[in-house]
């Protein structure tokens, strides 16, 4: 199963205007960062304390308090992602979240950039089909730490929603829409979604069209942010150098304006397809692109460390996985292939991707396939095992060895629900997972003949 950061990769590839709204921003702010991007240790072996308490409205907050380095990183993330698009406007919650970012209270997009840099200060976001999330970094000095977080705040609860950049924010995502479906990975990655969740709401973030693009108005991002980002639906991720008392303010103090309502309503389940769909797209690219895919798992699965540690030896431990050892090192079919699971509040697929020669795309498929079978059937071995183990548990460390990377834990669990304990509990759940287990959870979870493929660059069968 792939990291945090691997998913947000995954989800990076549906360019968004949000996505588009904050590079500015970054380029900007980021080269006055270097003093706070310094590596920041958290001392795993002892548990994360991580606290946690629900505010007098509602509001979800989970805090780390860490003094080493003079820092405060926050995250505030609300259920408004893509799968809460309207059809015929599908693109409106990823417009929302970017001009948040490009004018409130009366500042300018080029002033909000600005102020930031001056403060040394990063604002930044997330975006999926779950949710949209907002970033602040900030030194966690007096002056700087309070000017930041007012600006922040602004940022959150005053939006603007300037006419004059929607409709400069329109005309960027219509020209990055217009230029993906040129390219064949952005059309597989786009064919592979609309198959696996079909009329899902799952689906939208990719049936985000020129047209549904353009009939987004100002009014529709004013009444979106009205229905997404409440009080009540938002969660709060602190980490850094403030007191408990401290971060209760600052909770407060981002939360305190938003509008008021209720937290919108969950996504429906995710249904299992009841047959196999394969689609093959002709391309001039001198490689066909393949995707295999299937509903993977939620957020808190119960499978979810049988089926983690299962995909690091089918797929997701590089140079170390059974797909590459069969696809790459013996075959030489494909430079790199891969699997992983990116699990959201229902079920996130399950893919394996690949780039293969177009004289070699129905041999890389079908190998492909029988080594999936084949590792459904058979599970791994003992010593895959206890090698997927060793390589988890070694690597841990590195995945909270920063705030920034504490920060992006915390938001999740604090999102999705999961047990405080989650992250404390990591090591012993991976060492648990036995052979019977993967086989067993592949076996219930993986249906390899009703699986979706899609093959963009061989428009048919050989």
């Amino acid at each position: 199963m792939c990291t945090e950061e691997t998913i947000a990769a995954v989800h990076a590839r549906q360019e968004s205007a949000a996505t588009l709204a904050l590079h500015g921003l970054w380029s900007v702010a980021k080269r006055l960062l270097c003093l706070i991007t310094i590596w920041v240790p958290i001392a795993t072996h002892a548990g994360l304390p991580i606290q946690h308490w629900q505010s007098p409205s509602g509001v979800k907050v989970y805090f780390v308090e860490n003094h080493d380095l003079p820092i405060l990183d926050v995250s505030v993330s609300f259920p408004a992602g893509s799968s809460y698009d309207p059809v015929a406007r599908a693109g409106l919650a990823s417009l929302t979240q970017g001009l948040m970012m490009l004018g409130a209270g009366g500042l300018s997009d080029d002033q909000i950039a600005d102020r930031f840099a001056d403060l040394g200060a990063i604002a930044g976001g997330d975006f999926d089909a779950d949710r949209a999330s907002f970033k602040l970094r900030t030194l966690s000095s007096e002056r700087e730490r309070v000017a930041a977080l007012e600006l922040f705040a602004t940022l959150l609860q005053r939006p603007d929603f300037p006419q004059t950049v929607l409709e400069r924010e329109k005309a960027r995502l219509i020209a990055s829409l217009n230029e993906a479906k040129t390219q064949p990975e952005s059309i597989a990655n786009r064919a592979f979604i609309r198959a696996l969740y079909g009329s899902h709401p799952y689906a939208l973030s990719e049936r985000v069209e020129p047209e549904t693009v353009q009939a987004i108005t100002r009014d529709d991002l004013v009444q979106f942010y009205r229905a997404h980002y409440t009080r009540r639906g938002a969660v709060v991720a602190i980490i850094g150098d403030v007191t408990r008392q401290q971060a209760e303010q600052v909770a407060e103090q981002l939360t305190q304006d938003l509008p008021e309502g209720p937290v919108p309503p969950p996504v429906s389940p995710v249904l299992l397809p009841t047959q196999g769909l394969e689609q093959r797209i002709a391309h001039p690219a001198a490689q066909s692109h393949i995707l295999l895919g299937y509903p993977g798992i939620k957020r808190g699965d119960p499978d979810y460390f049988p089926l983690y540690v299962g995909n690091y030896i089918l797929g997701g431990g590089g140079f170390v996985s059974r797909l590459t050892e069969e696809v790459r090192e013996k075959r030489g079919l494909a430079y790199s292939v891969y699997s992983y699971f990116a699990p959201l509040r229902e079920a996130g697929p399950f893919q394996i991707g690949l780039q293969t020669k177009k004289a070699q795309t129905n041999q890389a498929l079908e190998l492909v396939r029988a080594t999936l079978r084949r590792f459904l059937r058979e599970g791994p071995t003992v010593q895959e095992l206890k090698a997927a183990k060793d390589n988890l548990v070694g690597g841990f460390a590195l995945r909270l060895d920063s705030n920034g990377k504490v920060l992006d834990y915390l938001t999740v669990i604090g999102f999705y629900g999961l047990p405080l304990t989650w992250l404390d509990d990591y090591v012993e759940q991976v060492n648990k997972v036995t052979v019977n287990q993967v086989k067993d959870a592949f076996r219930r979870r993986i249906d390899p003949e009703h699986m979706v493929t899609i093959v963009v660059g061989d428009g048919g069968h050989e």
